[in-house]
C-alpha cells in the first residue's frame, strides 16, 4: 500500500459480533440487512451492497442487456446501505443496477470467476466504472468485491466501496464476512423451505381432515345396475393414465364420487386429491383461490397462501362445476393447464405444479362455448375423457342399496334409533322421479331419521311417479322409460320446497352438525346464498 493512501478502519470488534449475529439469523433478508448495515455503519465505508445470484426476469427493460451474454440468470441486488455526502439514501434496490450481467464490469467479474477483487486505487480505474463521476463525487478510493461460496456454488457478491484501501487485514476480514453471510444464505434459506412445507403440510393435513369429513358423509360408489357398472368401467380404464377427465351430469348423481374413485385407482393415489367447488367463490378471489397469493397482495392478504394448483402438487386437481369459472381467468387457467406454471397474486415468481385435472359439470359445455361463455380450447383441454354419470331415475334398482347404506350413515352421524327399511318404503322410493339425485336421496333418508317414530320410516315425497297426475307442463320421455321432464319453474319450486323442509328439520339451523346445509350435503356459504336469492324467510311464528 502506498504511504501517502490511509487504510480503511473497521471495528474488529463489530466484525465479531456480526459473525455470532449471522449464524443465529434464521431469514435470508435477515442475514444480508445484517451484514450491508454492520460493515455501512464503519466510518471509513461509503456503500455495501450484494447481489444474489437468480433467474433474469426483467431482461426486456434491463438498461444492461445487451453486454448479457446468457439472459437466463443474473446478479439481483437484495441488500444495500451506505453514508452518501450529498445526504442520498443508498437503501434502494430497484435503481439501474438491480442486475448485474454474470462477468460484465467488476460486480459481475466476481460472479464469474468466483475470486475475491480489490481496487485500492479507483482514480487510476476510473474508466472501468459505471460512474466515475459518482465516485469522484463520494471521494471513493477503494472497492473490495468478495464472491459469496457455499460448497462450491456462488451465491452472489459483496461488495464494498470504501474511503480509504481496505488494506491486507480488512480483505481477510472481508472473506471471512463473505464465506460465513455464504453459509447462513444457504441455512437461511433451508430453514424458509422448511418452513414454507410446514406450512403446507398443515395446509393440506386440514384440507384432508376436511375432505374426509366430508367423504364419510357422502359415502362410497353403492349400487349394481348396468349404468353404474359402465361408468366403473370407464374409471377402470382412465384412472391409471394421466389423462384430464371431464365428468357429466345432473346436480346431485355423484360426480365428486366419480373423480375419488378415479384419484384412489391412479398412480397419484398417495398424493392429494385437493376438491375446488367453483360455483362457491366470489369472483374477486378465484385467483387467489386457484393460484394462492403473497402477504399484502391486497387488502386482507395478512400471510402468504399457497393456492389449490399448489397444494394439488403430485397429486390430483379437481374443479367441481367448472363452468361457473369466469371468462377472463379461463386464459390463465388455460396456461396452467397446459404448462402447469402460475404466478401467486402480488407475486413474481412463476411456480410449477404438477397436478392432474378432473372436472366436472352439469352444464352443456358444448351450448357454453357457443354463446362466448366458455373458452374454446379450454373446453378441448378438459375433454379429453368424458365420463357421464346417469340420474337416478335411470338407476332405480339401485335406490334400495342408496337408501340402506344412507340409513346406516345417518343412524350412526345423527345418533338415532334405527329404524326399519320396509319393502314398502323401497317400493315408494323406487316411484319417486328424483329430479335431486343421490343428494336428494340421502337428504329424505336423513330427514325420514329424524322424523322417525316406532321404529317406523315416513317419507315426504311429492308428486310420485305412480301416485300423481303429471303436472301441468311436464312431459314423459317417448323412450319407453317412465322418466319425466320437469319444467325450470317446477324445479325451482322443488328445489325451494326441499331447503325450506331441511331449515324446518333442523328448526332453522344453517351450519353445524345438525344444521340444514349438513342435511342437504352443501356447504353453509353455498346454502346461505341460495336461500337468499330464493329470498326464503323464516316464518314469525317459528322465530
Amino acid at each position: 500500500m502506498p504511504a501517502h493512501q490511509a487504510e480503511c478502519p473497521i471495528n474488529v470488534d463489530l466484525l465479531k459480533r456480526l459473525l455470532l449475529d449471522m449464524s443465529l439469523e434464521r431469514r435470508v433478508d435477515g442475514v444480508l440487512k445484517l451484514v450491508v448495515d454492520r460493515l455501512a455503519s464503519q466510518p471509513e465505508v461509503a456503500l455495501v451492497r450484494i447481489w444474489l445470484m437468480r433467474p433474469g426476469d426483467i431482461c426486456d427493460e434491463c438498461p444492461m442487456r445487451q453486454q448479457c451474454p446468457d439472459q437466463t440468470a443474473c446478479l439481483h441486488l437484495a441488500a444495500s446501505a451506505g453514508q452518501s455526502l450529498s445526504g442520498q439514501s443508498w437503501e434502494r434496490l430497484d435503481g439501474d443496477f438491480r442486475r448485474f450481467p454474470i462477468g460484465v464490469r467488476k460486480v459481475g467479474q466476481v460472479a464469474k470467476s468466483g475470486q475475491p477483487l480489490e481496487v485500492c486505487d479507483l482514480d487510476k480505474s476510473a474508466e472501468s466504472l459505471a460512474r466515475p463521476e459518482w465516485a469522484k463525487a463520494e471521494r471513493i478510493r477503494a472497492l473490495g468485491g468478495q464472491p459469496l461460496v457455499y460448497q462450491g456454488e456462488v451465491l452472489g457478491v459483496l461488495a464494498v466501496f470504501t474511503r480509504a484501501c481496505l488494506g491486507e487485514e480488512n480483505f481477510i476480514w472481508l472473506r471471512m464476512i463473505s464465506d460465513h453471510a455464504a453459509a447462513a444464505i444457504a441455512t437461511a434459506r433451508a430453514f424458509e423451505e422448511i418452513g414454507q412445507l410446514k406450512q403446507q403440510l398443515e395446509m393440506e393435513r386440514d384440507y384432508l381432515r376436511d375432505e374426509v369429513r366430508e367423504a364419510k358423509a357422502l359415502g362410497d360408489i353403492v349400487g349394481q345396475s348396468p349404468a353404474l357398472q359402465n361408468i366403473l368401467q370407464q374409471i377402470e380404464l382412465v384412472a391409471p393414465t394421466d389423462a384430464g377427465v371431464l365428468i357429466l351430469g345432473e346436480s346431485g348423481t355423484g360426480k365428486e364420487l366419480v373423480a375419488r374413485e378415479i384419484h384412489a385407482q391412479s398412480q397419484r393415489s398417495q398424493r392429494t386429491l385437493v376438491t375446488v367447488n367453483c360455483a362457491s367463490i366470489p369472483r374477486e378471489l378465484y385467483e387467489s383461490e386457484f393460484f394462492g397469493h403473497a402477504k399484502g397482495a391486497f387488502t386482507g392478504a395478512v400471510n402468504d397462501r399457497v393456492g389449490r394448483f399448489e397444494l394439488a402438487d403430485g397429486g390430483t386437481l379437481f374443479l367441481d362445476e367448472v363452468g361457473e369459472i369466469p371468462i377472463e381467468l379461463q386464459s390463465k387457467l388455460l396456461r396452467a393447464l397446459q404448462q402447469g406454471d402460475f404466478e401467486r397474486v402480488g407475486e413474481d415468481r412463476t411456480r410449477h405444479s404438477d397436478a392432474r385435472i378432473v372436472a366436472a359439470t352439469n352444464r352443456d359445455l358444448k351450448k357454453e362455448v357457443a354463446a362466448g361463455r366458455f373458452r374454446e380450447d379450454l373446453y378441448y383441454r378438459l375433454n379429453v375423457f368424458p365420463v357421464e354419470v346417469p340420474p337416478l331415475r335411470q338407476r332405480r334398482d339401485d335406490i334400495p342399496l342408496l337408501a340402506a347404506h344412507f340409513l346406516s350413515l345417518a343412524v350412526a352421524r345423527l345418533n338415532r334409533p334405527a329404524p326399519r327399511l320396509t319393502r314398502a318404503n323401497t317400493e315408494q322410493l323406487q316411484r319417486y322421479d328424483w329430479p335431486g339425485n343421490i343428494r336428494e336421496l340421502q337428504n329424505v333418508i336423513e330427514r325420514a331419521v329424524i322424523t322417525a317414530t316406532g321404529g317406523r320410516l315416513r317419507f315426504d315425497l311429492q308428486d310420485e311417479t305412480s301416485g300423481a297426475s303429471t303436472p301441468e307442463g311436464e312431459k314423459h320421455m317417448t323412450d319407453g322409460t317412465e322418466s319425466i321432464i320437469h319444467p325450470d319453474d317446477e324445479m325451482q319450486r322443488r328445489q325451494r320446497a326441499n331447503i325450506v323442509a331441511a331449515l324446518e328439520a333442523s328448526a332453522w339451523k344453517v351450519a353445524g352438525e345438525n344444521g340444514a346445509a349438513r342435511l342437504l350435503g352443501l356447504k353453509p356459504t353455498t346454502l346461505a346464498s341460495r336461500i337468499k336469492s330464493m329470498d326464503i324467510r323464516r316464518p314469525l311464528a317459528d322465530r
